[in-house]
């Protein structure tokens, strides 16, 4: 007895492909063996499940079986002209040979091979590949910068350790080969699709592979000079900063940036000179006596 996919799949047969597959994918969820082991009936229903999915997402097999041409595992049902038995196609595979072969004749071959050389026509549909699953997925900036490792949750239950490249950027797909869902007729099973979203820092932005941040330094740090200890994304350094530095002049820290191999980019550190927050007589005393006080400023 054929059974009826649209109802495997709890879709009226008005749904869109998008609907199914939106069917699909709540029950496979639901069905899948490895959410459900050691349960055959689970299996036996994801098993019908998938081949519902595959016939109904072909949209040349889907309009075959919505017409009566095939059933719901893919056999050619068999139209028999009404009173004509065996012997109506008997005499239509004579006329066809009268004719040289060909025409009625070869559709008629090709029932009755479909009927009884292939064991009653139980075909199927061989392997057929499962389709892959997306998901968007936030990953830290700093992993984004020097690699690392994510744990991820699949919508199957199982855990997966995912490698982050270093250089990853907001909008890139990685691609986890053979994650997506299984396959059917022992077909290879699809790929998950991550889409990625790099988040953002408080201290760092990146410019391609560069990354930029600005260090608050005294005024003393920046009229006499001296070591500073900066964090960078790959960890605390000390960085020299010359006499005389302004506000706004930019300092290089080579392969402190972007962790791509063999080139890592740089830490761009922007120097910004910050003075007391009370008032200081002293200072104020000094800047009003220092002779250099109305000297040029190149803007």
């Amino acid at each position: 007895m054929s059974w009826d996919p649209y109802a495997a799949l709890g879709v009226p047969k008005s749904s869109s492909a998008e609907e199914i597959r939106k069917a699909y994918r709540k029950l496979a969820k639901e069905l899948h063996p490895d959410v459900r082991p050691n349960d055959k009936a689970s299996a036996e229903r994801f098993k019908r499940l998938t081949a519902a999915f595959n016939l109904l997402t072909d949209e040349p097999q889907r309009a075959r079986f919505d017409r009566g041409e095939i059933d719901a595992d893919g056999n050619e049902r068999p139209h028999f002209q009404p009173g004509a038995g065996f012997g109506g196609f008997a005499g239509a595979r004579a006329r066809g040979g009268g004719s040289g072969g060909g025409g009625r004749a070869d559709a008629f071959e090709d029932l009755f091979d479909g009927l009884f050389s292939r064991g009653g026509g139980a075909r199927g549909f061989g392997q057929t590949r499962g389709e892959d699953v997306r998901y968007r997925m936030e990953v830290d900036f700093l992993d984004a910068v020097n690699g690392g490792r994510r744990r991820v949750t699949m919508s199957d239950g199982r855990s997966l350790d995912l490698a982050i490249p270093a250089g990853l950027n907001s909008g890139q797909t990685l691609r986890l080969k053979g994650q997506g869902l299984p396959g059917t007729g022992n077909g290879p099973a699809g790929d998950a699709l991550v889409e990625i979203t790099v988040a953002s820092h408080p201290t760092f932005r990146r410019e391609g592979d560069d990354v930029r941040m600005d260090l608050r330094i005294s005024l003393a740090e920046a009229v006499e000079g001296g070591k500073v200890p900066v964090v960078t994304p790959s960890g605390p350094v000390t960085l020299s900063v010359p006499p005389g530095s302004n506000s706004g002049d930019l300092l290089k820290l080579r392969g402190k940036g972007v962790q791509t191999r063999p080139n890592p980019g740089d830490l761009l550190v922007r120097l910004l000179i910050v003075l007391p927050r009370k008032d200081d007589p002293e200072l104020r005393e000094f800047v009003r006596t220092w002779p250099g006080r109305k000297a040029d400023i190149s803007r």
